[in-house]
């Protein structure tokens, strides 16, 4: 995990896990491949998305924000998703 988290928590919000899980859902339905092995009974594709981010591969960004303009991108691998 990296220790140059500047900006917000180093874990993700719930919002930013509510954000990645959405697009990331919206991507498999629309045909994105999927980056882990599921049982046969998995087909949905939030189930999918939020498998894939506790299984820390998504090759997502994360773009935090002070009210001065300044910002960080920071990879979703990098922070530690809550319990999920």
């Amino acid at each position: 995990m990296s220790s140059n988290i500047q900006i917000g928590p180093p874990k993700l919000t719930r919002f930013e896990r509510a954000r990645i899980t959405g697009a990331r859902a919206l991507q498999i339905s629309l045909g994105a491949p999927i980056l882990v092995d599921l049982p046969s009974r998995v087909s949905d594709p939030i189930d999918i998305a939020l498998t894939e981010l506790r299984e820390g591969i998504l090759p997502m960004t994360i773009r935090r924000t002070l009210p001065d303009g300044t910002h960080q991108d920071i990879s979703v691998i990098d922070l530690t998703p809550q319990r999920l």
